[in-house]
Order: structure tokens, then C-alpha cells, then sequence
């Protein structure tokens, strides 16, 4: 009997970025048999998720900090934060254990799912929908409105 090396873990969001989903996809085929493997991976995808959205890259926890200053939303700083706290437990010597509660890892497969819907894909259909159907004209007179 082939045991599946994935489980339920749902498919990334296609609006993460190539790199991004790289990560992703070989933490989803390794959660199984590492779910240690799969945090640490998922930490690194969300590290490279906050450079995409614009901030140095060098500390997480520095580039979580300046996006809650930028206005980032508290449901969404928790789970930048989940992801990496439970990342960086799982190749430091902490108070997580992941062997004995697998769901966690699996939790933080859909943090990254959210995290990418609400910071990229949500912003990206408002933007397609916004440039598509509202005429130039009137969102030259917003955009002066709003300098």
C-alpha cells in the first residue's frame, strides 16, 4: 500500500508568487514523513512572501513589524506570525513539537493560502476590476482627490 505523501493539504493559491509555491509544494510533499521539514520550509516561503510584498527580507520579524505599521491587519499579522514562530521551532530546539501534533503543520499550510489571498490575490481583483471598469477620467479625478 503506497502511503500519500501530501495528505489533505490543500493546493497553493495561484497567486503565489513561482518561488513562493515552490516552497510550498515541497513542504506539501514532504509534511508526512517531516512535518518539522514542512514548518521550516513554510517559515522560508513566508519570509520570501514579505520581500514580495516589498519589505528587506533580512529578519521576518522585522519585515512582519513593518507591515503592521503599514496598516497590515492583526488576523493577518497572526498568522505571518504562526507561520514563523512554528517555523523557527521546528529547527530550533523549542517548545513545539511537530511529531506529535502533525495538525499543526498542516494548519499552516492554509495560513499561507489566507495569508496570500488577502495580501495579493484579493488586492490583485479589486485592482483588475478597478482598472477594467471604472474610466480613466474618473480615476484621474479620485487619484487627485486622494494626493
Amino acid at each position: 500500500m503506497v502511503y500519500p505523501l501530501t495528505g489533505n493539504v490543500e493546493m497553493a493559491n495561484p497567486d503565489l508568487p513561482e518561488n513562493i509555491k515552490n516552497d510550498y509544494n515541497e513542504a506539501k510533499d514532504i509534511v508526512n514523513i517531516s512535518p518539522r521539514g514542512a514548518a521550516a520550509l513554510l517559515r522560508l516561503a513566508v519570509q520570501k512572501l514579505c520581500i514580495h510584498l516589498g519589505e528587506k527580507g533580512k529578519n521576518i520579524n522585522d519585515d512582519i513589524e513593518s507591515l503592521v505599521k503599514k496598516g497590515l491587519p492583526k488576523t493577518m499579522q497572526q498568522a505571518l506570525d504562526s507561520v514563523r514562530v512554528v517555523g523557527n521551532n521546528a529547527v530550533h530546539p523549542g517548545t513545539i513539537d511537530l511529531n506529535d501534533k502533525i495538525e499543526i503543520a498542516y494548519a499552516l499550510f492554509g495560513f499561507v493560502n489566507v495569508i496570500c489571498e488577502v495580501l495579493i490575490s484579493q488586492p490583485k481583483k479589486i485592482q483588475e476590476f478597478y482598472e477594467k471598469n471604472i474610466p480613466e477620467g474618473i480615476r484621474n479625478g479620485i487619484e487627485k482627490r486622494d494626493s
